[in-house]
């Protein structure tokens, strides 16, 4: 923590606790928009709104300097109905910042104003306030849009908190570190009757059944053991009553992987698996098969950067490599896909048994705010510096 900046967080504080208690679910951040522009037109950015429905960009140049950097905080919540009691809880039944963002955000306006004062760098800033990271791909709205186009970056970072990581570790790690997500719909269509007639019938839950337990299969017998996957059946709706077969059976399946041929690999198998299973029961499937988020890769160079950055900020003893990647999703990796950059996350445990993100009780520890907001200063000026 820079003790130098430290006048500058109760500020910070206050946007959290603020941005806390007025959540908003993605691509309809109007309020959240509005105040994040507001703060950053004060601070004498030139704020671009609109990116992605409601995304903000904030420009600064300073000196002669054309080397540019782009830093990215995401401000939307969650669907969820709070449950922490706290002083500052959301004021919105059932949405609220159940993964962070709005510690993230604040971090952002709290490094954008203090960037600003400072006017410690030469060459263009771009601090991008993206929506709809959660569900709706926010960063390829974004994208879309021409952001990296109308703010062309040399490199762009972003960082999400953990509270299952060690407090104030900042943790990197070069190549892969999300997975991509993708969803699968599959509907057996049988022919319901009587429960105690099943031979006039063709039961769509036995079929279901019998689907869901070859997809167990694809991991350990199609995918080659070194390279990582998930297929996971998340929900299963068949009938509602014991003496009756239903017409048909749904299941949800999210499938999680890294390399572009193990996915296409993932979705072959699932099609093949769950028609000919069907097949053989004498009926039929209806697939619905999606392609979400990509997998988020990080870029060397930038991640040395960040790595040698941190340990000159933290101390060698605050900075860890990530063991293997998260199968989690994060949509950051559209941006990364079009510009060098990376993603890393920052330590937020409180206790052994601090509640996940995306959990009703989770709330961003406002300890590392110092953190995360002095951090985005260094990185700015070192960037800036050619450093």
């Amino acid at each position: 923590m820079k003790s130098q900046f430290s006048n500058y967080m109760p500020e910070v504080v206050a946007n959290r606790h603020y941005l806390h208690q007025h959540p908003e679910i993605g691509l309809s951040e109007f309020k959240t928009s509005d105040f994040v522009a507001e703060q950053l037109g004060a601070m004498g950015y030139e704020v671009t709104r609109g990116l992605g429905k409601t995304g903000v960009v904030a420009t600064l140049r300073n000196g002669t300097g054309t080397r540019s950097i782009g830093i990215r905080a995401d401000f939307d919540a969650l669907p969820i109905h709070e449950e922490t009691g706290l002083d500052y809880q959301s004021k919105t039944p059932g949405v609220m910042h159940a993964c962070g963002h709005d510690g993230h955000t604040a971090m952002l306006l709290g490094a954008a104003k203090i960037i600003a004062e400072r006017k410690n760098f030469d060459g263009v800033v771009h601090l991008i306030f993206q929506p709809a990271e959660e569900n709706f791909g926010g960063a390829k709205l974004m994208m879309d849009d021409g952001l990296f186009e109308r703010f062309p970056c040399d490199a762009v970072f972003a960082l999400h908190n953990d509270p299952s990581m060690p407090f104030g570790k900042f943790v990197f790690r070069e190549g892969p570190i999300m997975a991509s997500v993708d969803e699968c719909r599959i509907t057996v269509n049988g022919r319901g009757g009587h429960g105690a007639e099943p031979q006039d019938n063709l039961d769509p839950i036995v079929c279901g059944a019998s689907i869901i337990m070859a997809l167990q299969t694809i991991a350990s017998r199609n995918v080659h053991p070194i390279d990582s996957c998930v297929v996971t059946v998340g929900a299963f709706h068949a009938g509602m009553a014991s003496n009756v077969i239903p017409e048909r059976a749904e299941m949800l399946l999210t499938i999680r992987s890294f390399s572009p041929r193990v996915r296409d690999l993932l979705e072959h198998r699932i099609r093949t698996i769950a028609e000919g299973q069907a097949a053989s029961y004498g009926m039929g499937v209806t697939i619905d098969y999606s392609r979400g988020y990509n997998a988020t890769v990080n870029h060397k160079a930038e991640t040395d950067f960040l790595r040698t950055l941190a340990t000159d900020f933290a101390g060698a003893e605050n900075v860890m490599e990530m063991e293997r990647p998260s199968m989690g999703s994060e949509d950051f990796a559209y941006m990364l896909a079009e510009s060098p950059g990376s993603y890393f996350f920052l330590g937020s445990a409180r206790t052994e048994s601090d509640p996940p993100l995306h959990h009703p009780r989770y709330d961003f520890n406002d300890d590392i705010l110092p953190l995360g907001t002095s951090f985005w200063v260094e990185l700015v000026e070192r960037w800036l510096a050619g450093k």
